[in-house]
């Protein structure tokens, strides 16, 4: 369902030092300036490409974006389809980080959806990146029931999937410096509350939880940028 094109949307989980949590279905989707692109917020602060924003975009079949730079860099992954630009071909579960300043003019060919983050990135943080799902290597994570897949790392950011098996469960734990957390498959747990695949969640800075997942789950997270 599409929302109302003028809804207020300017300020949206603007306080990083308090708790969020997005289920999926819990928003409509709302259109862009662009036909074809419409999308869901997760949070937001400020206007189109200037400002902090996370969300799930929808393109439709021959969708496209005008050309426009992204000053203070753009993070997505692909969930479902293929998403494309100048540069190449985006299937799902690819990776795909964009350094400040950078430039293009993306679209879908048969229709996709991402996840995407604006204006996140350190301006010293200049590598891009492009990491495909026949680029995977899983290694081991803090608990035998993990395993990691790192995307990204700079200064204390981390960027990785995670495959949790099922019931797993972590030790009670803080996160100093904050934790994102988008649900891909399965669901994931915690004292608070339970996460189905399509939920995104952020803990701010100094949170504690013991996570757990009895029936196994896919996580994208990204921690120590808070």
């Amino acid at each position: 369902m599409k929302g109302n094109p003028h809804i207020k949307t300017e300020k949206i989980h603007t306080d990083l030092n308090k708790r969020a949590v997005v289920y999926e279905g819990s928003d409509n989707w709302h259109a862009t300036p662009m036909p074809g692109v419409e999308r869901r917020y997760l949070e937001r602060d400020g206007g189109e490409f200037t400002r902090r924003a996370t969300t799930i975009v929808r393109y439709a079949p021959g969708g496209r974006y005008s050309p426009h730079t992204h000053e203070e860099g753009e993070e997505f992954l692909v969930l479902e389809g293929v998403f494309s630009d100048e540069l190449g071909d985006y299937p799902a579960g690819t990776y795909v980080r964009n350094p400040c300043g950078s430039f293009h003019e993306p679209f879908s060919a048969n229709g996709c959806t991402i996840f995407v983050k604006l204006c996140q990135i350190a301006p010293l943080d200049t590598r891009r990146a492009c990491i495909t799902p026949d680029q995977y290597i899983w290694s081991r994570g803090e608990s035998s029931g993990i395993s990691i897949m790192p995307l990204h790392a700079f200064g204390e950011e981390r960027v990785r999937l995670e495959q949790w098996r099922a019931q797993t469960i972590l030790p009670h734990h803080a996160h100093p410096g904050g934790e994102e957390i988008l649900v891909l498959e399965g669901a994931f747990h915690d004292e608070e509350g339970v996460y189905p695949a399509g939920t995104w969640l952020r803990n701010p800075p100094g949170s504690r939880h013991t996570p757990r997942s009895p029936e196994g789950c896919l996580l994208y997270v990204k921690s120590g940028h808070l």
